[in-house]
């Protein structure tokens, strides 16, 4: 009997393809949003750990502004005074020996920078700034061939230059780029080093870079229009809130704050970056999950409307099948199997649809692909549900028809 009911229920909805598509159409909108929303949002949570750990372990990072994720009131950000080079130092020598890494950074924002050798060319926008010794275990690069700065060269502000994989395979594509001369922004430095490669994270390439000495970087280029970034990594995680608490000392020290003044700059930390994100992420999947409920109860009335006109349409026929001996619940289930496959079905292309786009967005930000098991069942009950709830009225109607009222009908 069950089988019969299938059969019968299927051949409906063949008869009205365009009818039976339009309606499951809204459900499929419904959930190609919030799994697609989902998918790129789990995504990049499976690979927040290595996305966002730009600053080692036990580390954390003072500059001017907030981190991208919350920029917060931007004119508050803009008046405040600029962390220097000098407080930057000053800061170095006031945690020496309470932290096992300070690096300072400045980077070179205001233009589109480029490295040239002889006739070979960077790709244009690469990241350019100037570093201390310290630069590259704050940062998680290693060196593949060549060497880091020494001390010398920082404090003597020498030109000499580390520069990323990318860079070193576009402008030394079959020699070694090591005591080579490059030009960036019309100054000249000599390769000391090349970094091993990074890859990409969250569609930005970390392997577009040169380095230079930051006494050498704010000689040639000024630090006064950039503001100073300062890295720090505790020696382990038992004293790293310790770390962290000294240093806020040191900079307000260094920046001259006195005690009743607040902190004018921003500390952040692999642990707050991964917060941060995540309240993009709920945000986000929230404003989702709003938009899917409102296209989910407009498709549910759509489904509801069509299972109506579907009982007018073939009255005659319940009245016939109920003439012969069909029961209601036989007649009851027909209606809300037909109503549940659409919603099914429309359910099954939004979570096709949803992942693909979701994950075709991860690719593109660099992130794994993923399947969201957990949404995509989740997805699949809600539709039932849909169709079930939505259904259930058209599908009583039809089956409390009398039959004598029924084969009349015309």
């Amino acid at each position: 009997m069950l089988k019969e009911i299938l059969r019968m229920a299927f051949s409906s909805l063949g008869v009205n393809k365009l009818r039976s598509f339009l309606t499951m159409s809204g459900i499929t909108i419904g959930v190609f949003s919030v799994i697609g929303v989902m998918t790129v949002v789990s995504a990049l949570r499976g690979s927040i750990e290595s996305g966002l750990n730009m600053l080692g372990t036990n580390a954390f990072q003072f500059q001017k502004f907030p981190t991208g994720f919350n920029n917060g009131n931007n004119r508050k950000y803009r008046l405040r005074r600029n962390i220097t080079l000098n407080e930057g130092q000053r800061y170095q020598r006031l945690m020496e020996g309470t932290a096992e890494v300070i690096s300072l950074e400045l980077y070179d924002f205001g233009s589109i920078a480029q490295a040239t050798y002889l006739n070979r060319k960077s790709t244009p926008g690469i990241t350019f700034g100037g570093g201390n010794q310290y630069y590259l275990a704050a940062n998680s690069y290693a060196v593949d061939i060549g060497r880091n700065f020494t001390e010398a060269e920082v404090e003597l502000g020498r030109p000499v230059a580390l520069i990323g994989f990318s860079i070193n395979k576009a402008l030394f594509p079959t020699e070694s780029g090591i005591g080579k001369v490059i030009k960036v922004r019309g100054r000249t430095y000599t390769v000391i080093g090349t970094l091993a490669e990074r890859g990409s994270s969250f569609g930005s390439g970390q392997d577009d870079i040169v380095i230079v000495p930051i006494t050498r970087f704010a000689m040639e280029f000024g630090n006064e229009r950039q503001s100073l970034k300062i890295a720090t990594q505790a020696f382990s995680q038992e004293v790293y809130y310790e770390t962290i608490d000294k240093a806020i000392t040191a900079l307000r020290i260094a920046r001259g704050l006195k005690p009743e003044d607040e902190n004018d700059f921003e500390l952040f930390s692999n642990e707050s970056l991964v917060a941060q994100f995540a309240k993009v992420a709920n945000a986000v999947s929230s404003g989702a999950f709003v938009i899917s409920a409102i296209a989910l109860l407009a498709a549910g009335v759509g489904i509801m409307n069509i299972m109506l006109v579907s009982v007018t349409e073939r009255t005659k026929e319940i009245g016939i099948r109920k003439s012969i001996g069909a029961r209601k619940n036989s007649i009851l289930t027909q209606f809300l199997i037909e109503s549940v496959v659409i919603s099914l079905a429309g359910g099954v292309a939004g979570i096709i649809l949803g992942v693909i786009a979701g994950n075709g967005l991860a690719i593109m930000m660099s992130a794994a692909i993923i399947f969201p098991w957990t949404w995509a069942v989740i997805g699949l009950l809600v539709c039932s549900g849909i169709g079930v709830g939505f259904g259930f009225y058209p599908a009583l109607k039809a089956a409390s028809l009398d039959p004598i009222e029924a084969l009349r009908f015309e």
